[in-house]
């Protein structure tokens, strides 16, 4: 019998992220980004319990490849969602910018 962990939605995800945007969740490095302005790379951060790795190509924040909720969920990037809506995606143009924002600052 094989267990399988239970999914995000999308647009849970993003809810969490948009909560970070808005100051809501209080955002914490959990590794250092591996990017600058012209290289791509990740960064993994936490907020209220939740373990986010979010994706950079060149300065602008890309799509998020993982999320880990408090209570065993997870959204995965490669593995999720028909469609691969990324809760990226789903950010207005300013919860984008803050978002972005924040990480160089968190």
């Amino acid at each position: 019998m094989s267990v399988t962990t239970p999914s995000l939605a999308t647009r849970e995800v993003y809810q969490i992220l948009r909560d970070i945007a808005l100051g809501i969740r209080n955002l914490q490095r959990v590794s250092e980004p591996s990017w600058t302005e012209i290289a791509c790379g990740s960064m993994t951060v936490q907020a209220d319990g939740w373990i986010l790795t979010l994706r950079n190509e060149a300065g602008a924040l890309d799509h998020l490849i993982s999320c880990f909720s408090p209570d065993g969920r997870v959204y995965a990037l490669n593995t999720h969602h028909h469609y691969g809506t990324d809760p990226v995606a789903l950010m207005s143009t300013w919860e984008h910018a803050q978002l972005l924002r924040l990480l160089g600052a968190a």
